[in-house]
């Protein structure tokens, strides 16, 4: 059965100098000839097509090459060189390619006189006084020397050189390359090597060349999962293996070379890196090491897939694409001499830039930890000392130079079954019995039948062996945190559409994974990095997989996922809670190891031989140190000229045949390449075509993906913060978490970053490490551009516009001046975060794109500025962010120094009033408050600057006691953030001052931040209690009023306020609010305790609980002291003796707070100390009770005070933090 699977190898070819070419750009005709870069091309190439993946000639032309082809002397390095590449198609698969790079000597005459020619022309040029020559001068003196295979010469790919015909042997660079459709390394690596060496041999082969190679495209199939597969090169033979259903996916780069370059700490941020899909760049002078820390990361990506642009090796023509404004992977070459800082990127914010070579990484800013790194970096560092390694990284690993491989170290008894399968020829069968015969004089006859140990195999396969061993045990690692984080992933991914069909067309808009329910179950330090990694397109496509998983059949990673997961619950039913876990080390490391040493140390099936075949005379000649020219029409298509191609070629067609039958279902397949069409954006297949209408679309399509992100990413976040906003009214419940919203807005400043720094002239750019952002707010040109505009503006407008310009510059230089040490990138995104909170984000970025003739000298025409239309729709989505509130600036830099204007607004009638008071306030915030501030006499406003306080939340209002006229009426104080403009109210409504109201010098305000243009109904649903009334007016108010409606309402406060404790904490809120604003806890008893209150005052103003509270502690008190004197045994409890220990306490407390103020402080402590509860039924139960409430009052009702007591109870729970603008100057 195992022979109905599809051949191992795809494609082979050759590639060598290309006839008349013409050069590469961007080189210079100032270095030698002999150490320039010609172009290539693929000589030939079998078979012609496959059905899985047509042959892309020009894409495998530039990767087998990078740099071009190249000419060498003998006293250059002539060391053959191997690398290997892979090219990604739409539909998310990938081809591995596997190029073995050798030097053949130059035998025609007419290029050694052309490069004789070049040679002696730069000579020329070099030593002369006068100007360089012009490239085209160059090209033309070619062309007049005849050297037409040369007239591609372009620039030096390093030193000078010399050549003269006469003293030096010429020789021109080729390559033989592999294209298999999964990454087998060494088996490719061998096959290569074996078949260069056997041209360069002075030995004929046994075979001629095209049977190997017949053999490896159309006889050797790939091995069945689970299992290895031996076949032949030209000098022994290979072993390839593939792993099993329940085991990691075959991954063959040496995960231990990638450590040892980089070290441990590097590949974990590195890995980092990649799963938040930063822009990673991978710099190094070895293409091999470009793909072998490329596809280590993704290896180790396991269960998730990288979803954007993977190019591990860009040639030259394909720069254009470092310009790419998306998530991508990439490694170009570091060129001889080359510096760090001649590399001009336009991205470098949200850049990973991986210099190999020098062992360093150079992660974005604000890098969150990955989960457990500590324990994981010490995991992973015992791991590779264990097997030699150096954990701290810049060990120096082999070179990619290919040396002679040894014969594979195969038993007698796996030879002699291939003699009794009839593989082996006479002399073949001749040579084994000696080999047997020496062997059984050697062991002294005895010969161990079917053993295979560590011990029979030579030093070489002993580290392919330990390489494979390392790589699953670092795999095995990664994928046990992966299960750790994501066990019960499947418990949050939300399944509401009823087919695939209706679930495509509402794609967008749906919620597949309940992100906030996942995270509250999470450890704290895992916060920061989960919540960005849920955003991430991998993340969302692996959810998408598990939805889609309903109507088809699930994808195979993450089908190998979910089976891990479910073992591991048999294995550890009772591991549920995520949030305590601790970390747990790998426990199958050496398990998963084990099968694939087994697998390749003794192979489970045998490929059939090389033979030969049907060939003409006089073909297939050996020419040493030369490869031949092969025979096209027995390599083009299989031959069925033997029994063995005739076997092998009907079971592929018969697999062709099954196909519909072993694979998914026709309907599974047909919804599983919907789903991929609809996931993937960007076409993979065309970012290898450097032809200008390919590269025009390219970046068409860029421009295409920004726009739908910014669409996307624009409607999440209103989405989100419009569920926030109505959780806090009460119309629902909040879906986001203060972490998520940041979240958001670290994407939306990533995606400004990167759409301004598209398609940017590098030249213009001044530092490599600049924003692009900031560099643009900042340059000269547009300052000069804004004060031109703005004169223009001043003469012109008179509608404000003037006011958004001066707001722009003046953010500008708020920022640049910020005492917080920022980058320049965290200066552009402390601006984004500033722009956005006061609704000008938008705005701001339309202001600084006006200057159309500036933008097209710093911007390359297809620039996503510079498309007009789509950077309206743009600013568009980015001015519906207008319609929320945002205090993303506010809240997250916590540590700059804010100014603040206040002011105090008299009761109109009363203003003069303020002429005889000298008024105090102290601001309060979530981070702090400013102190006491005083104002002068007769001042209504002031100006003052501390460090940011964060949303403000309460204010404190006194004057000093300077005689009966000091008092006055106050309406509300204002505050002014005078750089995110916020404005906040406080409603006051009271009198300040001695002899009037409650005799209150002191008042503490609650405000609430106003809307913009909503100053005059700002007072409306605030926190501070309104002015009372007269009294009778007051009584006959709360006796009106229905008890019912005030046991509603104090049931109300007393929700809200657990809700409040049950949020995540980042997400609370202000408690101050809950307990002392409008509908808290505090107004709702006092409704509660006035309800039924009698009173004879008939000529004073208010009625005051607290003076009902002062009378029932003073009865307590003489109660008490009378049953001292009569020696009575009754005493009162604890909470009597507290009730009366507090209520002194405040009463003697030096803050003039008034009666109001009184109550709130007791209410506000009795919460906090657990005593509320407690003091209530005694209230009830005191005697002067009965004489100052009406029968039907709430305090005398039993019922109703037992309820209330319950509900003051279930708050005891919860430990109440109190302002210290509450307590202020009372010791409890």
């Amino acid at each position: 059965a195992e022979w109905s699977l599809p051949l191992t190898t795809d494609y082979i070819f050759l590639v060598r100098v290309r006839q008349a070419s013409p050069s590469l750009s961007g080189e210079s005709f100032e270095q030698s000839p002999i150490r320039r870069s010609f172009k290539s091309k693929v000589l030939v190439h079998y078979p012609e097509n496959t059905d899985r993946s047509p042959f892309n000639k020009d894409a495998v032309n530039m990767l087998c090459m990078p740099r071009g082809l190249s000419f060498h002397t003998q006293a250059n390095s002539l060391d053959p060189q191997f690398h290997s590449f892979t090219i990604s198609f739409d539909d998310g698969t990938r081809s591995y390619g596997f190029v073995h790079t050798f030097y053949e000597e130059v035998t025609s005459a007419q290029i050694i006189t052309a490069m004789q020619t070049l040679y002696q022309m730069h000579h020329v040029e070099h030593h002369s006084s006068s100007s360089a020559s012009s490239p085209s001068s160059s090209s033309s003196s070619l062309d007049e020397s005849d050297a037409e295979s040369l007239a591609g010469v372009s620039g030096c790919l390093g030193c000078t050189g010399s050549f003269d015909p006469a003293r030096d042997t010429l020789y021109v660079s080729k390559a033989i390359c592999l294209l298999t459709p999964l990454p087998f390394l060494q088996a490719s690596r061998r096959f290569l090597s074996q078949l260069h060496q056997a041209v360069t041999s002075h030995t004929a082969p046994p075979l001629p060349l095209e049977s190997y190679i017949h053999n490896i495209l159309y006889e050797v199939p790939l091995p069945p999962p689970g299992r290895s597969l031996r076949f032949h090169g030209v000098q022994g033979p290979i072993v390839c293996q593939r792993p099993g259903p329940s085991e990691l996916p075959l991954g063959e780069y040496p995960l231990g070379e990638a450590f040892s370059l980089l070290g441990v700490d590097n590949m974990v941020q590195l890995l980092t890196c990649a799963l938040l899909e930063t822009q990673v760049l991978l710099y190094s002078h070895d293409y091999q090491r470009l793909m072998t820390v490329a596809e280590g990361i993704t290896t180790l990506l396991f269960p998730f897939q990288w979803q954007h642009i993977y190019l591990p090796i860009v040639s030259a023509p394909l720069h254009h694409l470092l310009d790419a404004p998306v998530p991508f992977l990439m490694g170009i070459q570091h060129r001889d001499g080359a510096q760090r800082s001649s590399l001009h990127l336009p991205h470098e914010a949200n850049l990973c830039f991986v210099d190999i070579d020098n062992h360093c990484v150079e992660a974005p800013e604000d890098l969150p930890v990955f989960p457990d790194q500590t324990e994981l970096i010490q995991e992973l560092s015992e791991i590779l000392l264990r097997f030699g390694l150096p954990p701290q990284g810049g060990g120096i690993t082999k070179p990619t130079t290919t040396t002679s491989l040894r014969l594979s170290s195969l038993v007698l008894e796996d030879l002699m079954e291939d003699r009794r399968n009839g593989n082996l020829g006479g002399e073949e069968l001749a040579v084994l019995e000696r080999l047997q015969a020496l062997a059984q004089r050697c062991e002294g006859g005895k010969t161990s039948e079917g053993r295979k140990t560590l011990g029979n195999v030579f030093e070489e396969e002993e580290e392919e062996l330990k390489a494979a061993k390392l790589n699953i045990q670092l795999r095995e690692v990664f994928a046990g945190r992966f299960a750790a984080i994501f066990g019960r992933y499947e418990e949050f991914v939300i399944h509401s559409a009823l087919d695939l069909d209706s679930w495509l067309s509402n794609r967008e808009g749906t919620f597949n994974f309940d992100k906030v329910s996942f995270l509250s179950v999470q450890p704290a330090p895992y916060l920061r990095f989960l919540s960005r990694f849920l955003e991430t397109s991998m993340f969302s496509s692996f959810v998408e997989g598990k939805v889609i998983s309903r109507w088809a059949d699930r994808e195979p990673l993450q089908q190998l996922f979910d089976n891990r997961l479910e073992r591991e619950r048999l294995y550890d039913p009772d591991d549920n809670d995520s949030c305590n876990c601790r970390y747990r080390k790998c426990t199958t490391l050496f398990e998963s190891a084990q099968a694939a040493e087994r697998r390749l140390l003794r192979a489970d099936h045998t490929a059939i031989h090389p033979h030969l075949l049907d060939m003409r005379i006089g073909q297939g000649r050996h020419h040493p140190g030369y490869f031949p020219k092969l025979q096209a029409d027995v390599l083009a298509q299989g031959q069925n000229t033997n029994k063995w191609s005739n076997r092998v070629m009907a079971s592929r067609r018969t697999k062709s045949k099954r196909s519909t039958v072993t694979d998914h279902s026709g309907a599974d397949n047909d919804l599983r390449q919907k789903h991929t069409f609809v996931r993937k954006n960007l076409c993979q297949s065309k970012l290898l075509d450097p032809s200008p209408q390919i590269i025009t679309q390219t970046h068409r399509e860029f421009v295409d993906e920004l726009l739908s992100e910014c669409r996307l990413k624009t409607k999440r976040m209103l989405m989100e913060r419009m569920g926030k906003e109505s959780a806090e009214v009460g119309q629902g419940e909040a879906n986001i978490t203060g972490l998520q919203e940041n979240t958001l807005i670290h994407g939306l400043c990533d995606l400004l970053e990167r759409t301004w720094g598209h398609g940017l002239q590098l030249k213009q750019v001044r530092h490599t490490q600049t924003s692009n952002l900031t560099w643009l707010m900042s340059s000269d040109d547009l300052q000069k551009h804004r004060t031109c505009s703005n004169t223009l503006n001043q003469r012109t407008l008179e509608d404000g516009a003037l006011l958004l310009r001066g707001s722009l510059l003046q953010d500008m230089r708020f920022i640049q001046t910020m005492s917080e040490g920022l980058s320049e990138v965290g200066q552009a995104r402390a601006w984004i975060h500033l722009a956005l909170e006061k609704k000008m984000l938008s705005q701001h970025l339309k202001d600084l794109l006006t200057n159309q003739e500036l933008l097209r000298q710093l911007y390359k025409p297809h620039a996503f500025l510079l498309c007009e239309e789509e950077r309206e729709q743009f600013l568009f989505h980015l001015l519906s962010l207008n319609t929320v509130d945002y205090l993303c600036f506010t809240r997250v830099f916590t540590s700059i120094s804010i100014p603040y204007r206040v002011a105090i607004i008299p009761m109109k009638k009363l203003s003069i009033a303020m002429a005889t008071v000298n008024p105090w306030v102290c601001v309060s915030g979530e981070v702090g408050d400013s102190g006491v501030i005083q104002m002068q006499r007769n001042t209504q406003e002031i100006f003052f600057q501390c460090k940011n306080l964060g949303r403000l939340s309460t204010l404190q209002l006194g004057q000093e006691n300077s005689g009966l006229l000091a008092k006055c009426l106050i309406d509300c104080v204002m505050v002014y953030n005078e750089i995110t403009g916020h404005t906040y109210k406080f409603p006051c409504g009271r009198w300040l001052g001695k002899g009037v109201g409650d005799g209150s010098l002191e008042r503490v305000l609650i405000g609430q931040l106003v809307s913009p243009g909503g100053e005059e109904d700002a007072g409306r649903g605030t926190g501070t209690l309104p002015e009372l009334a007269s009294p009778s007016q007051s009584i006959r108010t709360v006796l009106g009023s229905f008890g019912s409606r005030i046991q509603e309402d104090m049931r109300e406060a007393a929700n809200n306020l657990v809700k409040h404790f049950h949020k995540h904490e980042q997400e609370r809120g202000n408690l101050t609010v809950l307990l002392c604003g409008e509908g808290g806890l505090v107004l709702s008893l006092e409704k509660f305790l006035l309800h039924g209150l009698k009173t004879n005052r008939l000529f004073q103003r208010n009625v005051f609980v607290w003076d009902f509270i002062e009378k029932a502690v003073v009865s307590m008190e003489t109660d008490d002291q009378m049953a001292d004197l009569q020696g009575s045994t009754l005493k009162k409890g604890p909470p009597c003796d507290s009730l009366c220990h507090y209520v002194n306490t405040i009463n003697v407390s030096p803050r003039n707070i008034g009666k109001e103020g009184k109550f709130q402080l007791f209410v506000c402590l009795g919460i906090r100390d657990r005593l509320l509860s407690q003091w209530l039924p005694l209230l009830a139960e005191c005697p002067l009770t009965a004489r100052a409430y009406e029968e039907d009052a709430l305090l005398r009702d039993c019922a109703a005070v037992n309820s209330l007591s319950r509900i003051l109870h279930t708050l005891d729970e919860f430990t109440i933090t109190l302002e210290m603008a509450l307590v202020k100057g009372v010791d409890l």
